[in-house]
């Protein structure tokens, strides 16, 4: 019974204390072991408290062996139920399930190996909380890891922590909990200073490097217009609250810059139809950037991403894109018309799934089309944009020739 050791996976969770320890050897001598533990390859799934329990009090222990299929759901599952984990403590558990690199047999033992988001939907808490738990980790001091796993440190406080060298962990930690605290704030708000210099300069470089790709004029007319403005949101404080915001991946552009900077390119009286993205609360500046350049709106589709993130009314898992018509431009055929809701996981910053391009493509073949602020090039697509690749510069400035729109 001695050398008998933790499955890999048992180990994802803290021992309980040697006072709790103590506290079920008393109630095992009393009511005797109520639950058996489980082996697999040999080693402990589950039960190391209760195994401990038992050589404290010196009574024969009961095992059996893992039959299910799943361990690591089975280890989760126990666990979660019996203890009252912190968020950060499920966090850490989460952090040892992505890129793990521990050996199982993967035979008996099923993958432990999870993607950051599947571990953070099987430990219920967030991504952000995931990648906070995985970066301290890599770089915390061992003490600090130990001390969000017994739930003395939040996982959000030691992921600041974890910027400093190791010695320097080690003396925070040995302060009072108000110290610990205070030091991880002024951490973070240095970090977020430093992020913000960052992004301002990454702005200036995204639009000087884009300038090829997005001319001052189109040299040709186009009856179909794709649009993914940049929108600028207000938020609290330029420096933390733009963190999570689309300045922090690209240069953005208030309502009136885009109704001025679109109304130049593509307005006029030429018939087309424009769809344009829009979320939530930018649904009226949307409106007036159709308005500006000459379209009425008619109908628009949604895009509903799965997962909700954030907002002042609601927490907004959608967005839109709205349609513009100007001019006599006939409607799709009966039939041909998409349903107006599709439903597709959100993927990175600002990126939208590919299959509203191809249902214009489907509605409107053979003829021209132009993506307006694009992130990359699209077969069949002509393209404009600051972040547009190095080879979309001839198509966003070359000429109409046989796809030219009669004006």
């Amino acid at each position: 019974m001695s050398e008998l050791q933790a499955h890999p996976l048992a180990e994802l969770f803290p021992m309980l204390s040697e006072k709790e320890i103590g506290e079920l050897a008393d109630d095992i001598v009393i009511y005797g072991q109520r639950e058996p533990i489980v082996l697999l390859d040999g080693k402990v799934l589950d039960g190391r408290n209760r195994l401990a329990a038992c050589r404290f009090a010196d009574v024969e222990p009961r095992f059996v062996e893992f039959e299910g299929d799943d361990p690591l759901g089975f280890v989760l599952s126990l666990n979660l139920h019996r203890r009252h984990l912190t968020e950060s403590q499920r966090a850490m558990v989460a952090a040892q399930i992505v890129d793990w690199d521990r050996g199982i047999n993967q035979h008996t033992g099923g993958s432990a190996n999870l993607p950051t988001r599947e571990a953070a939907r099987r430990l219920s808490i967030s991504e952000r909380a995931v990648i906070a738990a995985k970066r301290i980790r890599d770089r915390g001091a061992g003490e600090l890891v130990e001390a969000i796993r017994e739930g003395r440190v939040s996982v959000h406080a030691g992921e600041a922590i974890s910027d400093l060298a190791l010695e320097a962990q080690r003396e925070v930690l040995a302060r009072e909990e108000k110290e610990i605290i205070a030091r991880a704030k002024a951490i973070r708000e240095a970090r977020q200073k430093i992020r913000h210099n960052v992004r301002l300069a990454h702005m200036d470089f995204v639009a000087e490097k884009g300038r090829a790709s997005a001319p001052a004029k189109l040299n040709q007319l186009y009856p179909i217009y794709y649009a993914d403005p940049p929108w600028r949101f207000g938020v609290r404080s330029e420096v933390t609250g733009r963190e999570k915001s689309a300045e922090n991946h690209y240069p953005t552009l208030t309502t009136d810059e885009i109704c001025d900077l679109l109304g130049k390119l593509i307005g006029g009286e030429h018939p087309a139809v424009c769809f344009l993205w829009a979320t939530n609360p930018m649904l009226l500046d949307a409106l007036r950037v159709l308005q500006a350049c000459g379209f009425t709106y008619v109908h628009h589709w949604i895009w509903d991403k799965e997962v909700a993130g954030t907002g002042y009314w609601g927490r907004d898992r959608h967005e839109l894109l709205l349609i513009g018509r100007r001019g006599d431009i006939a409607a799709p055929l009966p039939g041909t018309q998409p349903e107006t809701v599709h439903r597709e996981r959100k993927g990175k910053h600002s990126a939208k799934p590919d299959f509203f391009a191809e249902q214009i493509e489907k509605l409107f073949p053979g003829v021209a089309r132009l993506e307006l602020f694009a992130r990359r090039t699209r077969p069949g697509w002509d393209v404009w944009g600051f972040e547009a690749s190095d080879d979309a510069a001839p198509n966003a400035a070359r000429a109409l020739r046989s796809k030219a729109v009669p004006t």
